[in-house]
């Protein structure tokens, strides 16, 4: 091995610790599949680390990610000392390969900026992992609804419908699967049709009447959760969905 490759690797495998020390990283990559949507790519980090602990953490992670060019979808920090950080692509961004969807070099790139930036803000984390959203990437803000307008999601309210299901669902509902667009009265609406999937090979009547599509407006003020449908096709999302 040349001196210079010699560099390289040491350059590749350590980092400088708070306190001046050398302590080696492991990086570990994960592809757990393709649809419409990625399933999900993951790049881990372990390192040891000193005790000091940064002030503000998340603003570190926010800032870093951003200036990078992707979207902090989420962050999750736990008492063990695990920080989980999850990026996606924004849409016209140019990215050093092309697609929509978030790469291993991402996830690599998105890492090794991390380590330095909270090795400078003094963030305690025993193992650092960078993900794309995955398959079934939640929706917070209206810009995410913006984004996502035409895909299939699930969403769960905060209560259930009670007297405004109008016996058109049980008032006790709460979870509901449709087709994401724009109310005509302003926010938000999915739209979908409770008629059972076809088995495969099944012949449907001509005559046999669609199930009434069925619409449930929404403001994100009443929602708990949100999420993209976890549909699973290499034809897309579309062609599974079959709203």
């Amino acid at each position: 091995m040349t001196e210079g490759w010699q560099v390289l690797a040491t350059r590749l495998l350590t980092r400088c610790c708070v306190g001046g020390g050398i302590q080696p990283i492991f990086f570990g990559f994960s592809v757990f599949g393709r649809s419409g949507h990625r399933l999900g790519v993951t790049c881990v980090g372990k390192t040891g680390r000193g005790t000091q602990i940064g002030m503000n953490w998340l603003k570190a992670v926010e800032d870093t990610v951003t200036g990078l060019g992707y979207e902090l979808v989420d962050c999750e920090r736990s008492p063990q000392g695990l920080l989980r950080v999850y990026i996606d692509r924004l849409p016209g961004q140019a990215y050093d390969l092309p697609g929509d969807y978030v790469t291993v070099e991402d996830c690599e790139k998105v890492t090794r900026q991390l380590q330095f930036a909270l090795e400078v803000d003094g963030v305690d984390y025993k193992r650092l992992e960078v993900s794309s959203p995955g398959i079934d990437r939640p929706l917070r803000h209206e810009q995410d609804y913006q984004r996502f307008e035409g895909e299939v999601i699930d969403i769960t309210l905060k209560a259930p419908m009670g007297a405004a299901a109008a016996g058109q669902v049980s008032p006790l509902r709460k979870k509901f699967r449709g087709r994401l667009s724009r109310a005509e009265a302003g926010g938000w609406q999915i739209v979908w049709s409770d008629e059972p999937a076809a088995k495969p090979g099944q012949k449907i009547s001509k005559k046999r009447a669609p199930a009434p599509l069925q619409v449930l407006g929404f403001t994100l003020d009443e929602l708990r959760e949100a999420r993209l449908a976890p549909i699973v096709d290499f034809k897309g999302r579309g062609a599974a969905s079959g709203l």
